[in-house]
């Protein structure tokens, strides 16, 4: 039998704290600690006699992980269900009969006494708790986001150099879920994948994202309007959630982000201290490591963790996430070319992207991403196209005017196949030409001569 059981029973039994500790190797402020434990949570001492030891010693100290199983990952998954049946009188369904069918279709799930365990810690992290700063938001409305003031590093294999990585955290402050990941810099693409890679760990997106006046994130904060980064604002508009910095002079709005920051150093910096990293996705999955067991922990004055909170109250309230991920979009005012073409210069790689050719010598505004390019003309989309990460041209024929089409379609076969229309000597001429055992040379070297032949004989 557990110690705390023994506790509780000479509780029950009416014995003293001071007669309890006497009677057990126990100190008194100990004993006071779980008495004052299950006066906090109104628990019921017959109750907690039945509850199997390894889930009472969880209960009832703090800090300790809330679960580290795989298998509550598929009992997460089933538990909007069971919450769904529970509270409808006309199923009929109680606790029992989920049990029984969890089990028929996961014999190697839960065992009784931890299924109606979780299932009732869901239920106690359901309930609010009066005077507890979570009160102050909404369940699932918003996302507080943040870098950490250090850094953590690894070691390019390579080189041996030290990398320095900036830390993003971010939390959902009704639950205080917390999401943590390194990314290279604070630049606005990595940023915006860090918010990225955070929706999708949560499974949903909130209504409002909260963060600091970083450049990444605000241009100009007017604390009455401010002006975001274009980038953050195609983002929000492509999730739809909304960006409200917090105020330059007072920033309390985002005070819950900045403990998980503090948090964050205490449960992961310092746990990482003495290891070594040889990539950012193997220093990643370390902290996400640590991320997913301070999630797991039990918190000290609430009988529940941050994930169970999450789960019971704010993941089904989030709005669903877009099937493609986002891509950040760069923009650029482009003139149509002369040859229909539109020339973007990106990353040190110029590509030639076609225009209709009756937009030529108009100006353009070019939306693109990693992986897709748009042209606009006069606000109008006039042409789509894959991004092409290398150099040369990208067309559509039907962009060409006809003098355009006849340049780009030019080859031996076609020079061969005017001449053949002009005369069978010229044809053979033409022929010889381009004859490889004559030349070594590219075929485009004697276009230009096939061309005045062609032309000067019509």
């Amino acid at each position: 039998m557990s110690l705390i059981k023994q506790v509780l029973q000479l509780k029950q039994a009416g014995e003293s704290n001071r007669g309890v500790s006497r009677k057990l190797p126990i100190d008194k402020e100990t004993v006071n600690n779980y008495v004052n434990t299950v006066k906090a949570n109104g628990w019921n001492i017959v109750d907690l006699l039945e509850i199997d030891d390894p889930e009472l010693e969880r209960m009832f100290h703090a800090g300790s992980p809330a679960y580290t199983d795989k298998r509550m990952e598929e009992f997460l998954s089933l538990l909007p269900r069971y919450r769904e049946l529970l509270a409808d009188p006309k199923s009929n369904v109680n606790r029992q009969i989920l049990f029984d069918e969890y089990r028929a279709t996961h014999p190697d799930g839960y065992g009784k006494s931890q299924f109606y365990y979780h299932l009732k810690q869901n239920l106690i992290a359901k309930k609010d708790i009066v005077a507890v700063l979570s009160n102050t938001y909404k369940p699932g409305e918003k996302l507080m986001v943040d870098f950490a003031g250090d850094k953590l590093s690894y070691v390019d294999p390579d080189t041996g150099e030290i990398i320095k990585v900036e830390v993003f955290v971010a939390c959902m402050p009704y639950s205080d879920y917390t999401y943590v990941i390194c990314v290279p810099s604070q630049k606005t693409e990595d940023f915006l994948y860090a918010i990225r890679m955070c929706l999708e760990h949560l499974g949903g997106v909130p209504p409002i994202l909260t963060t600091d006046n970083l450049k990444s994130a605000v241009i100009s904060n007017d604390r009455h309007e401010p002006k975001l980064n274009k980038a953050l604002e195609d983002m929000g508009n492509y999730y739809h959630f909304v960006v409200l910095p917090c105020d330059p002079v007072s920033p309390t709005h985002k005070a819950l982000v900045e403990d998980s920051v503090r948090i964050t150093y205490n449960r992961i910096y310092a746990r990482l201290r003495n290891r070594t990293f040889h990539s950012l996705m193997e220093l990643n999955r370390a902290v996400w490591e640590l991320m997913e067991k301070h999630n797991q922990t039990r918190m000290q004055k609430r009988p529940y963790s941050r994930e169970e909170r999450f789960h019971a109250m704010e993941k089904e309230l989030l709005k669903p996430l877009k099937q493609e991920p986002y891509e950040m979009r760069l923009y650029a005012d482009l003139k149509v070319q002369a040859n229909c073409h539109v020339e973007l210069r990106q990353d040190r790689v110029t590509h030639f992207y076609s225009v209709p050719y009756i937009h030529v010598g108009k100006q353009a505004r070019v939306v693109f991403t990693r992986s897709w390019v748009k042209v606009y003309v006069e606000q109008k989309l006039v042409a789509s196209h894959i991004r092409n990460h290398s150099y040369g041209y990208t067309t559509v024929r039907e962009h060409l005017a006809s003098n355009c089409r006849a340049i780009m379609e030019r080859s031996a076969a076609y020079y061969v196949e005017k001449a053949k229309d002009i005369s069978p000597d010229c044809h053979e001429y033409v022929k010889r030409i381009f004859d490889p055992k004559r030349t070594t040379q590219p075929e485009e070297v004697y276009y230009k001569l096939c061309n005045s032949i062609v032309v000067s004989i019509r």
